[in-house]
């Protein structure tokens, strides 16, 4: 049986590319400026693992990520790595600040576990030259990690309006504030950014989102433009492919033919707005005869 292509697969899929990957980094950490080589990433594993312990229970903790690479540059000291992730959210997650901040906890968490192997074993305070607190550690004074950097990619019609720092998060008082450490995401909007791309497939891809997410023109007026920008640019198949993924329109990617055509998208995303509006309206009618029939029988009880 052949896997199931989701919208997720998709999405990942296209952020794979090193030149893609590289292009959103410097466009989002270095206004555009081309400080992430593509030739310089490889990917990682994306499953992190941690064991939260305490005295009374012990609680597996496990998370994947949607794309992990680790960046290596060249300086005067030797190689220097960065951990580079990206999340997708179609929808807005309003613990995003806190999932974010555990994802990079846990990626932390790994560098110090994979440290820490090498200084645990019988004799290793010997072997590497350990001071007593060196050993207690499992790590040395000068050891150091790679800074993990990660990207939210929010994909939703309307503005985020959920948190994006973790103090936004907490109902702390004002006294308290500067002594909790911030959290803040690294935050795109599709639907409006001023993102400087140099990579095409990035500049049609997030050019197109805008266009399709845009709530100020019609479907029919928002089909014109998406055609027309495809045709004048030369958009390729993969970039409208995972535009429609990430705006969830539900195609069966396996049967439409390529190049995929931009009527198909705009037509399936037409059609699951209906079906949302449709399914909402729905709910709310059943939810209101539920509530009904309960006040009819607390009034005939």
């Amino acid at each position: 049986m052949s896997k199931k292509i989701t919208s997720d697969i998709i999405e990942k899929d296209y952020w794979r590319n090193n030149a893609q990957f590289a292009d959103l980094f410097n466009a989002v950490l270095f206004n555009g400026k081309p400080v992430i080589q593509a030739d310089s990433l490889e990917e990682i594993d994306t499953e992190e693992s941690s064991v939260m312990e305490n005295k009374e229970y012990s609680e597996s903790v496990k998370e994947s990520r949607d794309i992990l690479k680790v960046s290596k540059k060249l300086v005067d000291s030797g190689i220097q790595f960065s951990i580079l992730g990206i999340e997708n959210q179609e929808l807005v997650h309003y613990a995003m600040p806190m999932r974010v901040m555990l994802y990079d906890a846990f990626a932390y968490k790994k560098q110090y576990d994979s440290n820490a192997q090498k200084y645990g074993g019988k004799g290793a305070k010997q072997k590497y030259g350990l001071t007593s607190a060196e050993y207690v550690s499992r790590m040395k004074k000068t050891d150091k990690f790679a800074p993990v950097i990660t990207i939210v990619i929010y994909y939703g019609s309307e503005e985020w309006d959920g948190a994006k720092r973790l103090h936004e998060m907490l109902e702390i008082s004002p006294k308290l504030l500067p002594f909790v450490k911030d959290y803040e995401l690294n935050l795109v909007e599709a639907r409006d950014n001023e993102l400087v791309f140099h990579n095409k497939n990035n500049k049609d891809f997030f050019e197109l989102a805008k266009i399709l997410l845009s709530q100020k023109y019609k479907t029919k007026k928002i089909r014109q433009r998406a055609e027309s920008y495809c045709k004048e640019q030369k958009v390729e198949g993969m970039v409208i492919k995972t535009v429609s993924a990430a705006l969830n329109a539900k195609i069966n990617y396996k049967e439409v033919k390529e190049p995929l055509d931009m009527c198909t998208v705009l037509e399936e995303i037409r059609f699951m707005n209906k079906f949302s509006i449709f399914f909402s309206m729905m709910l709310a009618f059943l939810f209101s005869v539920a509530i009904f029939n309960k006040c009819k029988q607390l009034h005939s009880g």
